[in-house]
């Protein structure tokens, strides 16, 4: 009797999961099917009229705006393309449908650090296609140059690139890591002679290093990166053809006789992801739902649960994705389950499997999206 209850309880449980499943809907192309807010006991004007009426206080020609906002950092000047970008723009989904939305969400513009998380998305595809055997495994077995030579650097994993903790020390496309976002209490000989963290125990964003990381990576693929979202990930769920991701001016390499040029992981110097807001929901929406999107997986669940781990000199960062677990960046009335993108000007793709719902949200003053956020979950 007891093992045909547990089977029944294991049945049901097996139905549940299906009915779930089944609830979720994933747009076509150029489409998204709209629900009222009202249907899930929700009243989300509030929240759409705050998000609206707190840009950010940046200029929105983003050229001056990074030039100003990097202004202390030594020998820093624009690599790459930048945009003039638009007003506010937003959607929110639940269970795939769109709820709200507000401002031009067709209209592309520059995405800046979102982009990391689509840069750790590649590297999840190359360890799903066992291209990279291990994130655990030294990256300079992999890199056939200078890169990772010498002690310090010879010691950098794949998951220290991926969670911003690898030190890594050098220079790449003319950048000095050490002059980026140095402290500005040193000077140039303070930072330059520096001693070096062992790999894994200190966290530091660091545009230079994630550049390493999609270096490394367009190695590993031995195509240029855009092309590997594209295929494997933008494409399948049915993404716009109006997305760009660009690099340096400088950041050329020859792979297999063909130049290719490896691109930046933001928008620091420039270039990094140029993307509407449409096209970043999918993205967040893919992720939702642990990689499947309408029932094909383009990334494994076991991959995406491991990329959310908290890493451990930083409890709010996984694989280049931040988390909302306790620690400096904890929201205090936001559930700790959450992760979200997050990028230069008040760019947010947040992602809440618990709710079923993506909330992105782009030119909101980056200081405000916690009560942006609570507006949104007081009634959930």
């Amino acid at each position: 009797m007891r093992k045909i209850t547990f089977l029944t309880t294991l049945l049901l449980i097996s139905f549940l999961c299906q009915l779930t499943a089944q609830k979720l809907y994933f747009p076509k192309a150029g489409e998204w099917q709209e629900k009222q807010a009202s249907e899930y006991q929700l009243d989300l004007s509030e929240a759409v009229e705050f998000a609206k009426s707190n840009e950010y206080s940046g200029s929105r020609d983003l050229r001056q705006a990074i030039l100003k906002g990097f202004q202390h950092e030594p020998y820093h000047k624009l690599l790459g393309p930048t945009k003039r970008r638009g007003g506010p723009a937003g959607m929110i989904l639940k269970d795939g449908y769109l709820i709200a939305k507000w401002g031009d969400t067709k209209r592309v513009d520059m995405t800046f650090s979102v982009t990391k998380s689509f840069l750790s998305t590649t590297a999840l595809v190359a360890r799903d296609k066992n291209l990279i055997t291990g994130f655990d495994e030294p990256v300079v077995d992999y890199i056939w140059d200078d890169t990772f030579e010498g002690e310090h650097n010879s010691r950098i994993t794949w998951t220290h690139l991926l969670q911003q903790n690898s030190d890594w020390s050098g220079q790449l496309w003319g950048s000095f890591d050490w002059a980026d976002r140095p402290p500005q209490d040193q000077g140039i000989d303070e930072w330059r002679s520096r001693e070096l963290h062992e790999p894994g125990t200190y966290f530091k964003y660091n545009d230079v290093r994630v550049n390493v990381l999609a270096y490394s990576l367009l190695n590993v693929f031995r195509m240029p990166l855009p092309k590997v979202l594209k295929q494997n990930i933008m494409n399948p769920i049915n993404a716009s053809q109006s997305w760009r991701w660009f690099g340096y001016e400088n950041s050329w390499t020859t792979i297999d006789g063909l130049k290719m040029q490896s691109v930046s992981g933001g928008g620091h110097s420039g270039g990094g992801m140029f993307i509407n807001t449409e096209d970043m929901a999918r993205f967040g929406l893919l992720f939702m739902n642990n990689g499947e999107w309408n029932d094909k997986e383009l990334i494994s669940e076991e991959l995406i649960t491991e990329a959310m781990q908290a890493s451990a000199p930083n409890p709010n960062y996984g694989y280049m994705w931040w988390l909302n677990s306790k620690g400096d960046r904890h929201m205090e009335n936001i559930d700790t389950s959450i992760f979200y993108a997050a990028g230069f000007g008040g760019n947010f793709i947040i992602v809440d499997q618990k709710n079923n719902m993506v909330i992105v949200t782009r030119w909101l003053e980056p200081s405000k999206l916690e009560d942006f956020l609570n507006l949104i979950y007081r009634n959930i």
